[in-house]
């Protein structure tokens, strides 16, 4: 079993940043592929970014591309997702989520997920 603690969230105005941070405990991140995953009041859990397990290969929705930063340390067992120029279409509970290698874009793809964490963007 898998573990996954998100932090790093918190209020920032619009166009700040954030770094977003996720954590294991058992099972190391180098065995998982991992995501990120945000889901905002009223709506569905959206993908978000993802990175691989081999070769640390990255995909990022259309949304946060150019924007958002995901990267992987698997000497620390952390994944991070560093968010810049934020909109207040970002504001969301982020998840962290782990995932067998051929995890991509697809949140049925993952199998641990954390808890989240928020993120709110003033306007």
């Amino acid at each position: 079993q898998v573990q996954l603690v998100e932090s790093g969230g918190g209020l920032v105005q619009a166009g700040g940043s954030l770094r977003l941070s996720c954590a294991a405990s058992g099972r190391t991140f180098s065995s998982y592929s991992m995501g990120w995953f945000r889901q905002a009041p009223g709506k569905e859990r959206e993908f978000v970014a993802s990175i691989t397990q081999s070769r640390s290969i990255t995909y990022y929705a259309d949304s946060v591309k150019d924007r958002f930063t995901i990267s992987r340390d698997n000497t620390k067992n952390t994944v991070s997702l560093q968010m810049n120029s934020l909109k207040p279409e970002d504001k969301a509970v982020y998840y962290c989520a782990a995932g067998p290698r051929s995890s991509r874009r697809v949140g049925g793809e993952y199998d641990y997920w954390g808890q989240g964490t928020q993120v709110t963007v003033s306007s």
